[in-house]
């Protein structure tokens, strides 16, 4: 694998970093800071990629791809992570967009790919229950078939932005005779059929992420379901791998690390900064070593997939150590932030809120303490690595 840059690289580079210029300005980053204005400013931001032609990279050309190597890849998130642009909301552009590509008919594709693409649907996933999170094949969802409609019963916990969501990508259990992987089917579902109900769930760090959701005899047509009846468990380990490897955040980091550099480097107390304290540039760097390793095998997944390859089980290794290290960079913020990382400044306006590093830096640690269970724990990845990489 080359990853030198080529003439045409650079070309692409000076285009990314030019379109950024006037994509993603000062207001749209004050935007992005006011809590509560996560679906308006994804939505506006995924538009003028769209409008460029740059929403859905990962897709197949046909289907409104970029076409892009792998170096194009990393340089464009690269770029966007270094001036701070959000990465696109992954559930539709990520996860069921590509299982759409694959293993959907072609009225679904039709459907659902062009308004994936423009955002005008906003998807959530449902995958985890109590009692099947990281066993998710324990879930209990049933969908019974009725005529031309399944009537799903049962419940989905810990679901993303389902309260902003107008389809959800659902598992649901079609077979209980069977081995529990084997009975599984997965089907998209509106929002706003009869019989569902959201509730909501505050996390920690006192935002509304997270949700649970209830259905109750709700109808969904059959031709809704992805694929063959109960074969959804091959078309959720694939959405899995790509969600494992957008779940790694390495441009993201890289970006964390750089800002950790200028704060610590500043002067705070007595003339000193803590980039001169030992024992604290010593984590700086170990994680600074770790991520450059990451950003490697990441450029090796992104070149296999660029072959036609999946991403494998090296996505489970680069989500296993990108949640690591993100949970180290929070603690180093939260570290720089000092006792302001730890008070809850509700005195601040809506506007103001955001503004400051400390509430910033606990805010993201709170949220981040989940990193390291969401997209499958890490037990689950170092059970995949064991049994697929390391052959035990």
């Amino acid at each position: 694998m080359d990853i030198n840059y080529s003439e045409q690289d650079l070309a692409f580079r000076d285009e990314v970093r030019e379109f950024l210029v006037e994509a993603w300005t000062a207001e749209h980053a004050a935007e992005a800071r006011v809590p509560g204005q996560f679906k308006p400013v994804h939505v506006a931001w995924e538009k003028r990629l769209h409008a460029k032609g740059w929403v859905a990279p990962g897709w197949p050309v046909e289907h409104g791809g970029t076409g892009w190597s792998p170096t194009q890849s990393y340089i464009f998130e690269t770029e966007r992570a270094a001036v701070g642009a959000p990465d696109v909301s992954p559930f539709g552009l990520k996860m069921v967009g590509p299982v759409i590509c694959s293993f959907g008919s072609e009225e679904q594709k039709k459907h659902f790919l062009p308004r994936i693409r423009n955002n005008d649907d906003w998807w959530c996933q449902g995958y985890s229950e109590t009692g099947a999170g990281s066993d998710l094949a324990s879930l209990q969802t049933k969908a019974v078939r009725d005529g031309d409609d399944y009537i799903i019963n049962g419940a989905k916990i810990w679901t993303t932005y389902a309260q902003h969501a107008d389809w959800m990508f659902c598992l649901v259990r079609t077979n209980s005779e069977c081995k529990p992987q084997q009975g599984i089917s997965f089907i998209l579902i509106d929002m706003t059929s009869p019989g569902i109900t959201v509730r909501p769930i505050y996390t920690i760090d006192g935002e509304h992420h997270l949700n649970e959701v209830i259905f109750d005899d709700v109808r969904v047509p059959v031709e809704n379901r992805i694929g063959e009846e109960n074969k959804g468990w091959t078309y959720a380990k694939s959405l899995l791998a790509h969600e494992r490897t957008a779940i790694a955040g390495v441009a993201d980091s890289k970006r964390h690390l750089a800002d950790i550099k200028v704060l610590a480097s500043k002067e705070v107390n007595a003339g000193k900064a803590m980039i001169d304290d030992p024992a604290f540039l010593q984590r700086l760097s170990d994680i600074e070593i770790e991520l450059m390793a990451l950003e490697y095998t990441e450029l090796r997944v992104l070149d296999s997939m660029a072959k036609g390859n999946g991403p494998g089980t090296e996505s489970s290794l680069l989500k296993l150590k990108g949640t690591e290290i993100q949970q180290r960079l929070q603690e180093l913020r939260i570290d720089l932030a000092g006792y302001h990382g730890a008070m809850v400044q509700e005195d601040l306006s809506t506007a103001q809120l955001g503004h400051s590093f400390g509430d910033a830096a606990r805010r993201g640690y709170m949220f981040g303490r989940a990193a390291t269970i969401y997209g499958g724990s890490d037990e689950v990845q170092k059970n995949i690595t064991a049994k697929y990489v390391l052959g035990l």
